[in-house]
C-alpha cells in the first residue's frame, strides 16, 4: 500500500479524525444558521450563495453576517496556513484541534454568558470566533491532503462518491470513507439542531468536546501506528 493510499484507508488514524470534525462541522453550521441569523460559519460555499441573495434584497437575507463569516474564515485560513508551515506533518492536526478546542470553547462560553439573538454583537462574537476556529482547521487539513475530507464541504465528496462508482464504470475505491462523511456531518446537523433547542452554548460546547477528545485520541495512535 503507498502512503497516500495508506493515509486515506479508514485503518488510518488520520481519516477517522477528521470523520470525527466532519461531525461537529454539522454541529457547528446548525449553531451558525439556525442560531445566529441564517449564516454559515464552516461553509464558506453557501455563504457566499446566502450573500448574494442578500446583496440582490431577496428573501430578507443577511449581508453582514455572510460578510463577517467570511472574512473571519479568511483570517483563520491565513492563521492555518501558517501553523501547517511551521509544524511538521505528523503534529499539524494536533496543532490545529489545540487552537480550534481553544477558540470554541470561548465561543461557548461567549453564547452561555450572553443573550444570543440574530444581528446581536453577541452573535457576530460567536460568528467570528466559529468561523475563525473553521478556518484554521480548513487550511491545516488541506496541507494534510487526505481525499474527500476537508471536513467543511461534502461537493467533491459527493462528485467522487458518484463518478468513482461502479454504475459509472469505477472501482468504487474510497466508498465508505465518502459515505461516512456524508452520513456523519447530516447527523452533525441533526445533533446540532437538537442541542440548540436547549441554548446556543451546549452544542459549542459539545462541538469543543469533541475536538478535544478527538485530538487526544488521535495523539495516542499517531504515537503507535
Amino acid at each position: 500500500m503507498t502512503a497516500a493510499a495508506e493515509v486515506s484507508s479508514l485503518r488510518h488514524p488520520l481519516p477517522r479524525a477528521l470523520l470525527v470534525l466532519t461531525f461537529t462541522t454539522g454541529i457547528v453550521d446548525a449553531v451558525s444558521f439556525l442560531g445566529l441569523g441564517r449564516v454559515f460559519t464552516a461553509n464558506m460555499t453557501g455563504n457566499v450563495v446566502l450573500l448574494g441573495f442578500g446583496l440582490a434584497g431577496s428573501g430578507g437575507l443577511p449581508i453582514a453576517a455572510p460578510f463577517t463569516s467570511l472574512g473571519a474564515f479568511v483570517l483563520g485560513s491565513l492563521v492555518g496556513g501558517r501553523v501547517a508551515r511551521l509544524v511538521e506533518e505528523r503534529r499539524l492536526l494536533s496543532a490545529a484541534l489545540a487552537i480550534e478546542v481553544a477558540v470554541l470553547a470561548v465561543a461557548a462560553v461567549v453564547a452561555g454568558a450572553t443573550t444570543i439573538t440574530p444581528g446581536s454583537g453577541a452573535a457576530y462574537a460567536v460568528i467570528v470566533l466559529l468561523a475563525l476556529a473553521m478556518g484554521v482547521r480548513s487550511s491545516c487539513v488541506r496541507r494534510l491532503g487526505v481525499p474527500d475530507l476537508s471536513t467543511v464541504v461534502l461537493t467533491m465528496t459527493v462528485i467522487g462518491l458518484a463518478a468513482d462508482s461502479p454504475l459509472a464504470g469505477g472501482s468504487g475505491l474510497g466508498s465508505l470513507r465518502r459515505v461516512s462523511a456524508v452520513v456523519l456531518m447530516g447527523a452533525g446537523a441533526i445533533t446540532g439542531a437538537l442541542l440548540l433547542r436547549h441554548d446556543v452554548a451546549l452544542p459549542l460546547a459539545v462541538a469543543a468536546g469533541l475536538a478535544l477528545v478527538t485530538r487526544e485520541c488521535f495523539r495516542r495512535a499517531i504515537a503507535v501506528f
